[in-house]
């Protein structure tokens, strides 16, 4: 990345935050706050450290050692410290960078930290100006606790309870989970934006807060649609093919699939009609969105449209589509993306060292702040890689004592 003398700095510049967090939502928030020029420092169990290091699939190295994947892509541009929290040295040392901190996340679950004695009332004494962000499936703080506040929470049973699943999928399947960490990663985002907005809140105040973020709230937050339907009609949205039609089509085209939207406007659709060489269609008033019924188009007008588009590659077709109004979508392979032009040219990938001698290609934060430098791309760290750098100065630790730690297998 180029360091440009003439640009801003990054927002987040100056600002240090400690990341006791593990798999994704957490270390997805602590990256888009590390990617916008935070000092993040991961806090780390001994021996394990975040668990998603254990979750393949790894990248191998030549001596047989060996990194994840999974890992790599949301831990980069962060430092990493291991301490046994329960130990009285480590806990010690903590506090002390607690002290010298702005921002703590945390998504170890309903209480852990307390537990631990290291709650958000316990380290506002320590560090008034504290946010510290706590994570949890279904919120966790006085006075907005719930019945289901002790559950634990993970990605596939928040967008079961959040209502995505229910709205996800065949009509004639069952309930199905959106792809990829989505009960993550949208939570992660809320995250760092809370954590943003209650540091503002500090510059203002002096006063730092509990940010209590919970990932049920945060996924039901993005059913604002189907929620806004419900209030009109008190009719729950479901899996339909009616509903899929509004939205729009996907049919197929040689390599692939593409999917149409606008489709209930009768200019556009015989429009396109036309275009397929098919005039006989471009004057039914059943082809042209007049009275949408769901088992007709895919019965009938998808079909149709498949005996045009099955022929030539998805890109054709939507371009074809585009070029007469459609707003036009391509259901892209995960090595379409990786190949993607468009996300070149938007500068949306980066690589890192991945540890192992070798360069790992990761997704970049999409926050372009034109005016700002640019981020780093910093390799992912080892576990306790920055033991003995911020230990023995923000934590207060002498050589000694880290070297004790060390032995007793706590750091």
């Amino acid at each position: 990345m180029t360091n440009d003398n003439s640009k801003l700095p990054l927002p987040l510049k100056g600002v240090r935050v400690l990341d006791a967090t593990h798999i994704v939502a957490g270390p997805f928030s602590s990256l888009i706050l590390a990617d916008m020029g935070a000092e993040v420092i991961k806090i780390e169990r001994p021996g394990t450290g975040d668990l998603s290091r254990g979750r393949g699939p790894f990248l191998q190295g030549e001596d047989g050692q060996e990194i994840s994947s999974r890992y790599l892509g949301i831990n980069r541009n962060k430092k990493s410290v291991s301490l046994d929290l329960r130990n009285p040295l480590c806990k010690k040392a903590f506090e002390n960078l607690i002290r010298e901190s702005d921002v703590l996340i945390d998504n170890w679950g309903p209480g852990a930290f307390q537990r631990l004695g290291l709650g958000y009332e316990q380290l506002k004494e320590i560090n008034p100006g504290l946010v510290y962000a706590s994570i949890t499936g279904y919120g966790d703080s006085p006075g907005l606790r719930g019945p289901y506040s002790a559950w634990p929470a993970n990605n596939l049973s928040i967008q079961g309870m959040s209502g995505w699943m229910e709205v996800t999928g065949d009509p004639e399947g069952g309930p199905q989970a959106v792809g990829d960490n989505m009960g993550d990663s949208i939570p992660g985002v809320w995250t760092a934006l809370s954590v943003v907005l209650a540091l503002e809140t500090r510059r203002q105040t002096g006063k730092g807060q509990l940010v209590d973020m919970s990932m049920y709230d945060c996924m039901v937050s993005h059913m604002v649609s189907s929620f806004n339907v419900y209030q009109a009609t008190g009719q729950n949205p479901t899996r339909s093919r009616a509903r899929l039609v509004t939205a729009g089509m996907p049919f197929k085209a040689k390599d692939g699939y593409v999917l149409m939207a606008g489709v209930r406007s009768t200019d556009r659709l015989r429009a396109m009609w036309q275009l397929l060489g098919r005039d006989d269609l471009a004057e039914d008033p059943r082809y042209l969105g007049k009275d949408p019924d769901g088992d007709f188009y895919f019965n009938n007008v998808i079909p149709a449209i498949e005996e045009w588009s099955r022929h030539l590659p998805k890109w054709e077709v939507a371009e074809q589509l585009t070029k007469i109004g459609f707003s036009m979508g391509i259901a892209q392979t995960i090595s379409d993306l990786d190949q993607c032009p468009h996300l070149e040219a938007r500068q949306m990938f980066l690589e890192t060292d991945d540890t192992l001698g070798g360069r790992f290609r990761s997704l970049k934060t999409p926050i372009h702040l034109t005016g700002c430098e640019d981020f780093a791309a910093d390799t992912p760290p080892l576990l306790g890689e920055n033991n003995g750098e911020i230990l023995c100065s923000l934590g207060g630790l002498t050589p000694e004592e880290l070297a004790e730690l060390e032995s007793a297998g706590a750091v």
